[in-house]
């Protein structure tokens, strides 16, 4: 078989020796033009006049555009045309393209936007939440609330209560290439596009927007990113649809590019939150009530935010039951860049809130935080026999029963033994009166029926030496007064699915030629994640041929047409399946012709090593191809599918949004420097739920980076605007990314050894966005060892750079 093969990534050799070809690096066309934005350094007001006689005139310019120029708005939006390309006149942020250059090279088409002459009208931007809810600046009439039992009254009986907030940062994409496009005009005013972007669809549909045409006249392809992130599900529209008027209007091919400096003003970032909680629990921590208030800055037009925000109170559970639970959910319009669609797509948000909760109720009990956790996990998937609260632990890591004896062990094999006696299926901590059943639901009515977190934990916990690391700490700690160690073991639990149910769907083409070569195309893009060859695996697999015989052909929308964007961790979920319908249909008509040339069953025929056998006969499937092909059998088919089960209402708040849940956990070891605030994640242990992987190798390589990601954007990736709301941190120089140092020096990964319960391709889980949320464990791990520091709890803000980490110390230390 191919697939569940560690092979490497399909463009390896290519990316590492600088040939693999990426949008910029097609051949420049003959007359090619060269297109730059001029920017708005002001973040609101109105353009007084402009001037751009000087534009014109500067070397290498050959014609300039201002609004009224184009053929219409040529709206950039995903969702609510409130994106015109250029400025109609009012200025929303600073970085706000006002006009377009196009030159005969890059350079000069950037230094001739400096020349225009431009008089504002300058207003007080609305910049913060706090200035956005004075002026009521909003993209919905008010808050949107979901809401499960009666939170409030279970606040006010719970035997205990913690409040409080966290400010978590956005963050920038960063991906390796930058966002390109290049437009080739072609007879009957049709256009080629090709785009660095996960939704080519997005872009025919803009661009033919744009430009007055139906969608047939534009063809989009992409062959690959050198990463995306969510930040080219929309932000490729403004140059993809600059690009094709400039063709459109001059007839000569249009490309452009933006700088490092230029991308970081114009594109919008990862959404930063505020979110306030109530939290009421009893003293084994047990939750019974939880509010959150998300406020939430959208930056100026609308893009993905509302779905972004919705995904945020989706995962406001996280991997927690709550009988009593409400969310409120402020959208905010802001004078800056417009945030978008980054990996996890606000449920990291959601989740950090959640962590932070579990995490102050464990402190208010001087109890050991994972074990609120565990006492507050959803049930066990086919239901749970109660147990009793974990013990609690002294400050040596001790743990104690309630009148200060030491407790014995419950080892797991205790524990299954103890389960076998009394016919359960597994034994793990759930709430009372929700064992009859053995499922629970979600805040918002979702049957929570895969539910793996109890025995992952468990594995991880004792493959990390949880127990006798956190006594560890313990004991450093009361030894060191300056460098303050800290733990943390947290879990994840991510729905997958587009939130918006007609996206979960996808389109596959693939080929058979009469030599036995197999070429396939479907409508996921490759941002370097490995769908490409994921998707190569199931195709190879379903003829029995080796991964060689497989070329995988660019992302084209003349192919596969109408496709979804590749986001929402659904690219080898939706892609995989419609190849392996396409490929199957292939398959039995072969196995049908075959059978009838050699006197068998079609049932009986075997495609395996390469081979095809029939009726006691074995033929190289290249032989196979051949014999079909004479035989006048069709080997071209298209494959379609759409996600099962999904039903979902936003407005209510109630359904089944999600398809399934990947699961996994992670825990981190911090030190931190007192007199500083500077730290160092010292180990990370991740075992991750993958189902049954379709490539190890790959799966581990998105484990491992998303870990890092979701660590910078915790930790070291802080943006920051000035009063006047220009983002003052718009280069490597002054945003911090991880390097290869800020790396755990103990850093392993481990697949949870299972498959996914639902019908996805090969039993497979989705890998992209879920392992982003595992870096909250080192956040928390700060959070623990900033709270040695002293008794109050450490209320410490994302990113928790050096600066607040010195900060919550001494807000500790005060206390």
């Amino acid at each position: 078989m191919s697939v569940s093969k560690p092979l490497p990534h399909d463009a390896a050799k290519l990316h590492v020796t600088g040939t693999a070809r990426y949008v910029d690096d097609i051949p420049t066309p003959a007359n090619a033009l060269h297109l730059a934005f001029g920017l708005s350094p002001i973040s609101a007001g109105r353009i007084k006049s402009m001037d751009l006689d000087p534009v014109r005139a500067a070397p290498g310019v050959v014609a300039v555009w201002a609004a009224d120029d184009l053929p219409g708005p040529c709206d950039c939006s995903p969702s609510n045309h409130d994106e015109p390309l250029l400025s109609d006149g009012t200025i929303h942020y600073a970085g706000q393209p006002l006009f377009l250059v196009a030159a005969t090279s890059h350079h000069a088409a950037r230094r001739a936007t400096r020349a225009a002459q431009v008089e504002y009208e300058e207003a007080k931007p609305i910049l913060t939440i706090d200035e956005a809810l004075a002026a009521n600046s909003r993209f919905e009439d008010g808050p949107r609330i979901w809401s499960r039992g009666d939170t409030a009254g279970a606040l006010k009986d719970a035997p205990h209560s913690v409040e409080g907030s966290i400010e978590i940062g956005g963050q920038e994409h960063f991906y390796l290439e930058g966002q390109a496009a290049l437009a080739m005009p072609q007879e009957g005013g049709d256009m080629v596009v090709h785009s660095s972007t996960q939704h080519p669809t997005e872009i025919q549909h803009k661009v033919a927007e744009a430009l007055g045409l139906p969608m047939h006249a534009v063809r989009v392809e992409t062959r690959r990113m050198g990463g995306g992130f969510g930040g080219k599900e929309s932000q490729g529209n403004a140059l993809a649809v600059a690009c094709s008027v400039v063709a459109a209007a001059t007839g000569r091919p249009a490309r452009m590019r933006y700088d490092r400096d230029d991308d970081f003003v114009i594109t919008g970032k990862r959404h930063d939150f505020r979110i306030a909680y109530r939290a009421g629990f009893d003293d084994d921590g047990r939750l019974a009530a939880v509010e959150f208030v998300h406020w939430t800055r959208c930056g100026w037009s609308m893009d993905l935010s509302l779905p972004v925000a919705d995904r945020a109170m989706l995962h406001a559970d996280n991997a927690y039951f709550v009988p009593n639970f409400r969310i409120e959910s402020h959208r905010l319009r802001t004078n800056m860049q417009s945030a978008t669609a980054f990996r996890g797509f606000g449920g990291p948000q959601g989740m950090a809130a959640m962590e932070r909760v579990v995490d102050h109720v464990a402190h208010a009990l001087g109890r050991d935080p994972l074990e609120v956790r565990r006492v507050n996990y959803y049930a066990a998937a086919g239901g749970s026999a109660p147990m009793p609260a974990a013990p609690s632990r002294d400050a040596s890591g001790q743990k104690k029963t309630g009148d200060g004896a030491e407790a014995p062990e419950v080892t797991r094999g205790a524990m299954e033994e103890d389960a076998t006696s009394r016919g359960a299926q597994s034994v793990t901590p759930v709430h009372e009166g929700h064992a009859a059943t053995g499922v629970q639901t979600t805040p918002y009515g979702m049957p929570v029926e895969d539910f793996i977190l109890h025995e992952m934990t468990d594995a991880l916990a004792e493959r990390c030496d949880y127990d006798a690391r956190r006594a560890a700490v313990a004991r450093r700690n009361a030894a060191n007064p300056v460098l303050k160690r800290g733990i943390a073991l947290t879990p994840v639990k991510f729905g997958i699915s587009f939130t918006l149910t007609h996206l979960n769907q996808a389109g596959a083409l693939v080929h058979v030629y009469q030599d036995g070569s197999i070429v396939m195309n479907h409508g996921g893009t490759e941002m370097g994640q490995g769908l490409f060859l994921k998707v190569a695996q199931v195709a190879a697999d379903r003829f029995g041929v080796g991964i060689e015989a497989v070329k995988i052909t660019a992302t084209d929308t003349a192919k596969v047409p109408n496709t979804s964007a590749t986001a929402a961790s659904s690219g080898s979920d939706l892609n995989g399946m419609a190849v392996k319908a396409a490929c199957d249909e292939i398959r039995g008509r072969m196995a049908a012709h075959l059978a009838a040339l050699h006197q068998a069953d079609a049932g009986s025929v075997r495609f395996e090593d390469g081979q095809v056998h029939v009726g006691g006969q074995v033929l190289s499937f290249a032989e196979a191809a051949k014999e079909c092909y004479l035989g006048r059998v069709s080997l071209s088919a298209t494959g379609f599918y759409k996600t099962p089960k999904l039903e979902w209402d936003r407005i209510k708040g109630q359904g089944r949004p999600f398809f399934y849940f990947a699961y996994g956990a992670a825990c981190s070891e911090v030190v931190v420097d007192t007199l500083t605030g500077e730290h160092r994640i010292l180990s990370t242990h991740i075992l991750h739920d993958c189902g049954r992987s379709l490539n190890p190798a790959v799966d581990r390589g998105q484990i491992e980076g998303g870990f890092v990601q979701g660590v910078g954007w915790l930790t070291s990736e802080e943006l920051v605007w000035d009063d006047k709301g220009r983002l003052r941190t718009h280069a490597p120089s002054t945003y911090k990314i991880p390097a290869c140092s800020d790396r755990p020096d103990v850093f392993e990964v481990d697949l949870w050894d299972g498959e996914n319960r639902e019908e996805t391709i090969y039993r497979s889980k989705a890998v992209g966005e879920p392992p982003f949320m595992l870096g909250i464990s080192v956040l928390m791990a700060l959070s623990d060892a900033v709270a040695a520091c002293g008794d109050a709890y450490p209320a410490l803000d994302a990113p928790a750079t050096p600066e607040r980490v010195l900060a919550a110390i001494e807000g500790v230390r005060g206390a």
